[in-house]
């Protein structure tokens, strides 16, 4: 099936970033809290001063247009929304401004199925969890304060000192689970009216 997103291998969750310093939206595709200041151009320029990288004009175009473009994208959709900016920007460069974005805390490269890395926009403070569906490959970001609270509850009783974690929910969302019902429904209808025969 088309589009149809893979189940994740166990233990892929979040490579090049810490778990807990992960946020975005995907237009149309997710719902998010948007009520926390994202990340800007230039607090990625001051992460490129401060560790002697080039700034270069690729590289501010495209963590503009990151920032611009929230979501759960993968290197290919990314690239591909670059090229409707700049034309003239290669693949090799959004990939490798997308690990110094990372690197700057800035973003995080999220692994939600084991096919492919997401990159989502890091904003400052807040916290999410996903929840996807391993149909369609929906994304919704969840905020829920009791899932932090159980979580902390749960590392004290096992002497832990909580430090971050990372949490993806997968199934099915309402749009997919009503039309497998209704696939089921019509392939039970098929097999009575085979039997009736």
């Amino acid at each position: 099936q088309q589009g149809k997103k893979a189940f994740p291998k166990k233990g892929m969750l979040l490579q090049g970033e810490p778990p807990w310093s992960i946020g975005g939206t995907m237009p149309n595709k997710v719902q998010k809290n948007t009520s926390h200041a994202g990340p800007t151009v230039e607090q990625f320029v001051e992460f490129m001063t401060r560790n002697k990288m080039n700034i270069t004009a690729q590289r501010r175009r495209i963590a503009e247009a990151f920032f611009n473009y929230p979501g759960h994208h993968t290197l290919e959709e990314f690239y591909q929304y670059v090229q409707t900016l700049d034309s003239s920007i290669g693949q090799t460069t959004v990939y490798r401004t997308l690990k110094l974005l990372c690197a700057a805390g800035l973003a995080a490269e999220i692994h939600l199925t084991d096919t492919v890395a997401h990159y989502e926009i890091v904003n400052a403070g807040t916290h999410h969890d996903h929840l996807t569906c391993v149909n369609c490959g929906k994304i919704v970001e969840v905020y829920d304060n009791n899932i932090e609270q159980l979580q902390k509850s749960i590392a004290e009783r096992y002497g832990f000192t909580l430090l971050g974690h990372f949490h993806v929910l997968y199934g099915l969302c309402s749009e997919c689970r009503a039309h497998k019902d209704s696939e089921e429904e019509l392939d039970e209808q098929a097999r009575l009216a085979t039997k009736l025969k």
